[in-house]
C-alpha cells in the first residue's frame, strides 16, 4: 500500500482521530477513550468518545500556541509539526498537567490516562485558558525524545 493510499484509507477507516496518537502509540501515554486499529501492518489510533476528541483537540491547539518560542516554531502556517516537536508537547504537555494535578509528585514516566488527567484538569482551573503555561513549558522543554539506536556497519 503506498502512501496516499494508506492516507486516504486512514482518514476514511479513523474518523474520529486521537490527538495524541503519537504519545499512545510510542506506549508514552494511555487513554480510556482511545482505541488501536491496524491498516496494512500500521497502527492508529481511534477516539471513542467526540466530547474527549474536542478536549483533547483544544489543550493540543493551546499547547502548540504557547510551546512556539520553547519549541523555534514561528510558523503558524503549517499545521503538522515534526514527530520530535509533536511528541514533545504531547508527553510533555501531559506530564506537565500531572504536575498541576498532583504537585507533590514527579512527573510520571507514563501517563496513565489522558481523558481523565484532562477532566482532573478541568476541575480544578475551569478552563484550559487558565493554566499556568509557564509551569508545563518547562516540561515540554525538558522533554527529550528517545534517540533512534544507530545502525552497525558490518
Amino acid at each position: 500500500m503506498d502512501q496516499d493510499e494508506f492516507r486516504q484509507t486512514y482518514r476514511q477507516v479513523n474518523e474520529r482521530f486521537c490527538a495524541f496518537e503519537k504519545s499512545i502509540l510510542t506506549n508514552q501515554c494511555r487513554c480510556s477513550q482511545a482505541e488501536r486499529f491496524c491498516i496494512a501492518e500500521r497502527e492508529g489510533v481511534h477516539c471513542k468518545q467526540d466530547e474527549s476528541q474536542q478536549r483533547c483537540l483544544e489543550i493540543i491547539d493551546i499547547l502548540r500556541e504557547q510551546a512556539r518560542f520553547a519549541l523555534h516554531t514561528n510558523n503558524q502556517t503549517r499545521r503538522t509539526l515534526p514527530h520530535g516537536k509533536a511528541i514533545r508537547i504531547q508527553v510533555g504537555g501531559m506530564r506537565g498537567l500531572s504536575v498541576l494535578v498532583n504537585p507533590r509528585q514527579p512527573p510520571p514516566e507514563t501517563i496513565s490516562d489522558i481523558d481523565s488527567l484532562l477532566q482532573d484538569i478541568l476541575v480544578k482551573f475551569g478552563d484550559f485558558e487558565e493554566l499556568p503555561f509557564s509551569e508545563i513549558m518547562q516540561h515540554i522543554s525538558a522533554y527529550e525524545t528517545r534517540k533512534r539506536a544507530g545502525r552497525h556497519k558490518s
